[in-house]
C-alpha cells in the first residue's frame, strides 16, 4: 500500500512531492484565489488501491490497532483514577476519541472532494486545511507535514516499545520460573531478530490472517484472565470510588494511548475497497470502538477491584507465576502482541519510506534492499528506546498523554474549523467554540499527561 500522505490525482497518478509541497497544491487554488469545488466528484470512487481490504478484514485490523496491551493496563489506569470515575471517564474519552476521528475522517474527505482527489493524508490534509482556515493560522501550514508526521512516527514507535517491553517482561516470567533469572532487557535482546522477521512483511493485506488469529488469541487471553479476576472477587468497599486528582493525568494518558489508534484508523480507512462504510452509524469505526470501550471499561472495572493498588502495568504480571493456566496465558498475549507489533509498525515505516525516502531511490536498482534497511533500523529503534526504559505502564501513559491528545484531539479540532472556515461553522459558529473546547482540552492534556509521566518515570530510576 502507498503512503496515504500521498495523494493521487483523479487518474490514480502520484504526484510528485518536494519538501512539504505536492504537485497537487500547484491546483488547489483557482486563478482568482478561490478555491475549485466540484460537488459531483467522489473521492471514494477513485481510489485504486492495489491490494484494498473488505469491510471486516478492516474490522479486524482495528480491533487489533487497539486491542493491544492498553486493555492489559486498564486496571492500574482505574486505580489511578477510582472505579467511578473510571468507568465514567473511560466512556466519556472513548466517545471524545470516536467524536474527533469522525471529524478527522470527514474533514479529510471534504478537502478530497474539494479538491478532486482520491487520497489526502493526515499531514496533507492538516497543511491545505490550514493554508485555507483562519488568516492567522496560515504560516503554520509550511510545518504542518513534518508536524504531523513527527508526532504520528514518535507515536507509533511508542507503541511498539511498549510491545517489545510487554512481550519480554511476560516471557521473563517463564523463563524466570522454569530456566534461570535474566534481566528484561536481555529478553528485549533476543526478540530483535524475531521482530526483524514479522517486520518484512510489506503489504497490509498480508497481515490481515495474522491480525485474526491475534485476535482470536487475545480475546481468549481476555477470557482466562477473568476467571482469575472473578475468582474470590474482594468487596467493591476495599476500592476506592475516586483517586487523587494528581493521579488522574496518568489514568488519561492511559485510556488514550489504549483507545486511540488514530495512524492505524487513518491508514486502514485509506486502504478500504468501500471507504463509506467505514463512518456512519453503524459503519466499521463505531462497530469497532463500542467493543472497545465496553471491553477496557470492563477490563479496567474487574481488573482494579480484584488487585487493588498492586494492579501492574499489565494484568498478566498480576498473575500467579506458578500456575500452568496463568503461564499459558502469558504465552498467548505475548504471541498475540509479537503478531501485533507488525501492523503497528507498519505505519512509521511507511511514513519514512515513502513520504521522505522512496523518491530519492526510486531509480535505483537496490530500492528494495534501502526499504528493507529502513524497516530494520526502526525495529532496532524501538529496541534501543525499549531497552532505555523498560517501564511498562509509564511508558504507556507518556505517549498516549503526549502524542495522542494532539493527534486525537487537538489537530482534528484545528482541521474541522480550517475546513468550514468562514461560513460554514453554525449558527453563531457553534462548530467553532465546540473545537475550541477540544483543542484546550488536548493541550491541557498533553501538558499533565506528559509532565506527570515524565515525574513518575524520574522518579523510578531513583
Amino acid at each position: 500500500m502507498k503512503r496515504p500522505s500521498e495523494m493521487s490525482n483523479a487518474g490514480n497518478e502520484s504526484p510528485t512531492r518536494k519538501g512539504n509541497t505536492t504537485s497537487v497544491d500547484m491546483q488547489i487554488f483557482a486563478s482568482n484565489g478561490n478555491t475549485i469545488v466540484d460537488e459531483s466528484y467522489d473521492p471514494h470512487l477513485h481510489r485504486n488501491r492495489p491490494h484494498p481490504t473488505t469491510n471486516f478484514e478492516t474490522l479486524v485490523h482495528l480491533l487489533k490497532g487497539s486491542l493491544g496491551t492498553g486493555i492489559l493496563a486498564m486496571p492500574q489506569a482505574f486505580y489511578n483514577a477510582g472505579y467511578i470515575s473510571g468507568l465514567i471517564n473511560t466512556v466519556l474519552i472513548g466517545i471524545l476519541c470516536t467524536y474527533c476521528l469522525h471529524v478527522l475522517v470527514q474533514a479529510q474527505y471534504i478537502l478530497c472532494k474539494r479538491h478532486r482527489v482520491p487520497i489526502l493524508t493526515y499531514p496533507i490534509s492538516m497543511k491545505i486545511a490550514l493554508e485555507e482556515g483562519p488568516q492567522c493560522l496560515r504560516p503554520f501550514a509550511r510545518y504542518a507535514v513534518v508536524i504531523v508526521d513527527g508526532f504520528m512516527i514518535i507515536y507509533q514507535l511508542g507503541i511498539c516499545c511498549v510491545y517489545i517491553v510487554f512481550v519480554a517482561t511476560n516471557v521473563k516470567q517463564l523463563v524466570d520460573y522454569y530456566w534461570l533469572t535474566l534481566d528484561v532487557k536481555i529478553h528485549c535482546l533476543i526478540l530483535l531478530v524475531p521482530l526483524i522477521g514479522i517486520n518484512m512483511i510489506r503489504n497490509l493485506k498480508v497481515l490481515a490472517p495474522f491480525s485474526t488469529l491475534a485476535n482470536i488469541i487475545t480475546f481468549v487471553g481476555i477470557g482466562l484472565i477473568l476467571a482469575y479476576i472473578l475468582d474470590d472477587i474482594p468487596s467493591i468497599s476495599e476500592r476506592e470510588p475516586f483517586a487523587e486528582v494528581g493521579k488522574f493525568p496518568l489514568f488519561f494518558g492511559t485510556v488514550l494511548f489504549a483507545l486511540e489508534a488514530v495512524g492505524v484508523i487513518i491508514a486502514l480507512e485509506n486502504n478500504m475497497a468501500t471507504p463509506k462504510s467505514f463512518g456512519g452509524t453503524c459503519g466499521v469505526l463505531n462497530v469497532g470502538m463500542i467493543v472497545i470501550v465496553v471491553l477496557y471499561a470492563g477490563m479496567g472495572f474487574l481488573g482494579y477491584l480484584k488487585y487493588g493498588a498492586d494492579s501492574e502495568g499489565s494484568l498478566t504480571l498480576n498473575l500467579p507465576q506458578e500456575e500452568i493456566m496463568s503461564q499459558s496465558i502469558r504465552v498467548l498475549f505475548a504471541i498475540a502482541i509479537f503478531i501485533s507489533y507488525a501492523l503497528q509498525c507498519y505505519v512509521p515505516v511507511d511514513i519514512i519510506w515513502n513520504v521522505y525516502l522512496v523518491e530519492k531511490y526510486r531509480d535505483s536498482n537496490n530500492k528494495l534492499v534501502y526499504e528493507l534497511l529502513v524497516r530494520i533500523v526502526v525495529v532496532i529503534v524501538t529496541f534501543l528506546l525499549a531497552v532505555a526504559i523498560p517501564r511498562l505502564g509509564l511508558f504507556i501513559s507518556l505517549f498516549g498523554a503526549f502524542c495522542l491528545s494532539a493527534l486525537g484531539i487537538a489537530f482534528p479540532a484545528i482541521m474541522e474549523i480550517c475546513v468550514l472556515w468562514p461560513d460554514k461553522l453554525g449558527p453563531g459558529k457553534v462548530t467553532l467554540w465546540k473545537d475550541i473546547v477540544l483543542i484546550l482540552f488536548g493541550v491541557v492534556g498533553l501538558v499533565a499527561g506528559t509532565y506527570t509521566a515524565v515525574r513518575d518515570i524520574i522518579i523510578s530510576f531513583m
